[in-house]
Parts: C-alpha cells; sequence; structure tokens
C-alpha cells in the first residue's frame, strides 16, 4: 500500500514536536570569527539548528553533522537560506575558533561553530535541557568527556527551541522535517 502513495502527500514528521517550547537563553559564546554569538540575539533566520558536540568525537558527532548537511544539500536553495547550523563544542580546551572552522568547513562552510568557557557553554545548555558534562584530562594525555546530550535542537524565529531530533535522524529525516517547519510558519 506505500507504494500507491503520491508526491504531493506529506512526509511523516520525525521529530519531536515539543508541546512546551525551551526559550533559547541570550548567553554569548565566541563564534569561528571570535565575534560573540547568541542563540537568542544572534539568531535572525527562520530556524537554527543547535548540535552540542566535539571536533575529536570519534562516533555520533560526525555522525549528526554529516546528516544535518547532507539533509540541507536536500532541500531548494531558498529553504536552504532559511536555516542556520549551530555546533556547540563541549570541549572548549581543544575546540578553539580555528579548530572549530577547520573542521565544520568539512561539512559546510555555512556551519557556525561556537566555543567558549566550559561553565558557560553548561550554563548555555542548561535552560534548553542539553545535558554536558565537565570532562576531565586524564595522566595519558587524552580526555574523559564523560558525555553531552546528542539530539538536534531546532530554535525558530521567536527565540524558542520547539522540535528535536535524535541522533539517528537522516539526512532524509531531517530535510522533510526542516521542510515542514519552514512551510508552517
Amino acid at each position: 500500500m506505500a507504494a500507491c502513495g503520491t508526491a504531493d502527500e506529506k512526509a511523516e514528521f520525525t521529530g519531536t514536536r515539543l508541546e512546551q517550547p525551551y526559550q533559547a537563553p541570550d548567553i554569548a559564546l565566541t563564534d569561528t570569527d571570535g565575534q560573540p554569538y547568541s542563540l537568542a540575539a544572534s539568531t535572525d533566520k527562520p530556524l537554527t539548528l543547535v548540535f552540542f558536540g566535539y571536533t575529536n568525537c570519534p562516533d555520533f558527532c560526525p555522525l549528526v553533522l554529516n546528516n544535518i548537511a547532507a539533509g540541507l544539500n536536500q532541500l531548494d536553495a531558498a529553504d536552504r537560506k532559511k536555516v542556520d547550523v549551530v555546533l556547540v563544542t563541549t570541549d572548549p580546551e581543544r575546540d578553539d575558533e580555528k579548530t572549530m572552522r577547520a573542521y565544520l568547513d568539512r561539512y559546510d562552510k555555512s556551519f557556525i561553530g561556537l566555543t567558549g568557557d566550559l561553565d558557560t557553554i553548561i550554563e548555555l545548555g542548561e535552560p534548553i535541557h542539553v545535558y554536558v558534562n565537565d570532562g576531565k584530562k586524564l595522566p595519558t594525555g587524552g580526555y574523559d568527556l564523560g558525555g553531552h546530550s546528542t539530539f538536534t535542537l531546532a530554535i525558530d524565529s521567536h527565540d524558542e527551541a520547539v522540535v528535536l531530533w535524535n541522533q539517528e535522524t537522516s539526512a532524509a529525516e531531517f530535510a522533510a522535517d526542516i521542510h515542514t517547519l519552514l512551510t508552517e510558519d
């Protein structure tokens, strides 16, 4: 029966719509150009996707960022211009502006990277329900980052996080959901 559907039918929405959206805090971090950037004050597009992760991540971070980038590539140019993507580092000791820029350029040169003091990053995550653990440097020179949430948030033009996607969201699912969110406004 699924093969009988038409192209005009809306794809099923994959993300989780938040019944009580989270207000994006007006807490500034530093972007890859060395400028202050706040999820509340600096986001001016209809949709901003926000993911907390780090450049040395061996698993979920590159998977999620790749799926977001590939999903955005599936959008038409008009939709794509309405979306920003922000990566907030959970490893600011190693993720300075230059490191973040080089890492994000592998996915999309328009992606925005944010870094700063770890306590400020943790403070930024709290009101939008993003968990960031205070990592520790190990005697071996490596890091135990403890952990961080692996979902992606969609912040709308009212500075509210209205949708979240888990780390298993595919590029096609991102593309379909983003298009739906942009056409609802």
